[in-house]
C-alpha cells in the first residue's frame, strides 16, 4: 500500500511517527556520542596514569589552553563540576534547573529533587564525577 491511498489523517499520523523515530535516533546517537567520549576519556586516562604520569600534568600539555581543573567546567572565572550517572554515561548534569532523568532517578531513590539537602546527598551517593 503506497502513500498515494493514505488519507490526510493516516500521513499525519505517518508523519509524527517519523518525526518521534527522528527524535528517538537522535537522542540516541547524542548518548553514544558522549559514551563514546567518555570511554576515550577513560582509555587516555589511563594509558597516562600506566606510564607513570599525572593526568593533570599531561593534560595542560594538550592544545593551547591551560590547565583545568579535572571534573570541573571552566566558564569565565568560575568552575563547576560535571556530574555523569553511571548507569547511563549519556545522562550528564553540570548545574542549573535538574533534567528530568536526573529528577527520575532521584525520585526512584526516594530523594526531593526541590529539596538542596537532598540534590546534594543524591549527587554525592548516586552521581559521579565526570573527569574531562
Amino acid at each position: 500500500m503506497g502513500i498515494d491511498n493514505l488519507s490526510v489523517d493516516e500521513l499525519q499520523q505517518q508523519l509524527e511517527e517519523l518525526a518521534q523515530s527522528q527524535a528517538d535516533l537522535e537522542h540516541a546517537l547524542a548518548q553514544r556520542k558522549q559514551q563514546a567520549k567518555y570511554d576515550l576519556a577513560q582509555e587516555i586516562k589511563g594509558l597516562i596514569q600506566e606510564k607513570g604520569y599525572d593526568v593533570g600534568e599531561i593534560v595542560s600539555l594538550i592544545g593551547a589552553r591551560k590547565k583545568r581543573s579535572i571534573g570541573a567546567k571552566k566558564s569565565g572565572s568560575r568552575q563547576y563540576t560535571k556530574y555523569v550517572d553511571p548507569e547511563n554515561p549519556g545522562n550528564v548534569y553540570v548545574r542549573g534547573v535538574i533534567p528530568g532523568w536526573m529528577k527520575q532517578r532521584m525520585q526512584d531513590q526516594g530523594y526531593d529533587s526541590s529539596s538542596k539537602e537532598d540534590r546534594e546527598s543524591f549527587k554525592a551517593n548516586f552521581l559521579q564525577v565526570l573527569e574531562d
